[in-house]
């Protein structure tokens, strides 16, 4: 037993596989901010129903919704460079993080546009009405009104997508990327200790996942907070008898 598990190379292993944490950490964070900006604009699209747009991007979302994003990184990593290589661009020397960042930020763009899509359907329509009557453009009316309402209502969602995200990153390492994963296993296929390795990158993704939540919660109890000023308290309006207001019928209070 002392020599399939040893406890001791969890402790050794543990910084070389950190060290690649930056990989991991890069693909969550472009794949949010790609998810967010382009999962925005599909769900406007939607929301506004733009002709031929809005049947493109409701197919899309079904096919990346509808697909393990295994399929999708191979479709990505091997498809992209075919179709480039039939208009003669060649795209061999891309790094293999480019494929991982277009993946994983389709991947979240979908999920994010449907997040942003309903979030943006609870807002009542009244008021983007009374916000054009009031002379705010389109424009105006999602910055200054929509967005923070919509902001609360998605929040909660983003979170679990993106701590989602982190743990599909996992699957980067098998296009041949050294993220936290693939650390591991290249340890354990140098030392035959594959267990050391995973339970430390297993602790890696159990404290990001912690940190991810605790921080998304304090996030939302920041937007879901309002300060609201105290009712006033009904006060009683004692008329002298000289001074009632004219056609007062009533009684002195």
């Amino acid at each position: 037993m002392s020599q399939f598990f040893q406890p001791e190379l969890v402790i050794q292993y543990f910084p070389k596989i950190l060290s690649a944490l930056p990989i991991t950490l890069g693909i969550v964070i472009v794949a949010t901010a790609i998810g967010l900006i382009l999962g925005g604009l599909i769900a406007c699209i939607r929301v506004e129903k733009v002709p031929i747009l809005t049947q493109l991007s409701s197919l899309f979302v079904s096919f990346i919704r509808g697909t393990p994003i295994l399929v999708q990184l191979y479709i990505v990593y091997y498809g992209i460079p075919a179709l480039l290589q039939i208009i003669g661009v060649d795209v061999s020397n891309w790094s293999k993080l480019i494929f991982i960042y277009i993946t994983y930020g389709l991947n979240t763009a979908a999920f994010q546009s449907e997040t942003i899509r309903v979030a943006i359907l609870s807002i009542p329509e009244h008021q983007k009405e009374a916000a054009i009557a009031c002379g705010l453009s389109q424009g105006q009316f999602y910055r200054q009104i929509l967005f923070p309402q919509m902001l609360k209502v998605a929040l909660p969602s983003f979170a679990t997508t993106t701590i989602a995200l982190l743990q599909d990153t996992s699957l980067a390492f098998t296009i041949g990327l050294i993220d936290v994963v693939g650390k591991a296993k290249a340890i354990g296929a140098v030392t035959y200790h594959t267990l050391e390795g995973y339970i430390g990158a297993a602790i890696i993704f159990i404290v990001l996942s912690f940190t991810l939540e605790q921080g998304f919660r304090i996030l939302e109890r920041v937007v879901q907070y309002e300060r609201v000023a105290p009712l006033s308290k009904p006060r009683l309006v004692f008329f002298k008898k000289n001074t009632l207001p004219t056609g007062y019928k009533g009684e002195n209070i």
